[in-house]
């Protein structure tokens, strides 16, 4: 049953991530429902779970997770820029992520740590009986 909450979870976090994109931009790739999926994984679950951390902290190690992740996905997937293009931007590296997009991710950290838990209690108590 664990297996299968957490495939539910990634669901819900790639969904999340492409949803806002489409909300943001108009338009979004699929190698970004799979790094929404891990994002909230790692930062809804693993991070949300750090209650020993200051919220402001664990906000912010979010963010963090985040950027490297679209990083690694950036220099992946997103070689030609066709995904996306932060060239233009304040503070970027390589195009592929930027100082205003990453402390955008500070709230959505807030949104996933909260999300993640809420869902994950509905989940294990749905699946178990």
């Amino acid at each position: 049953m664990k297996f299968l909450r957490t495939c539910i979870l990634f669901y819900m976090g790639g969904s999340a991530y492409m949803f806002l994109e489409f909300l943001w931009r108009g338009r979004s790739h699929g190698s970004m429902f799979l790094l929404g999926g891990l994002c909230f994984l790692l930062v809804g679950g693993a991070v949300g779970k750090q209650n020993r951390l200051p919220l402001a902290l664990r906000l912010v190690l979010g963010a963090g997770i985040i950027t490297g992740l679209e990083l690694v996905t950036g220099l992946l997937v997103n070689r030609d820029y066709r995904v996306w293009d932060y060239r233009n931007q304040l503070w970027q590296f390589a195009g592929q992520i930027c100082l205003p997009f990453s402390l955008l991710w500070i709230p959505v950290s807030l949104l996933a740590i909260g999300l993640y838990a809420f869902a994950s209690s509905r989940l294990e108590r749905h699946l178990q009986g």
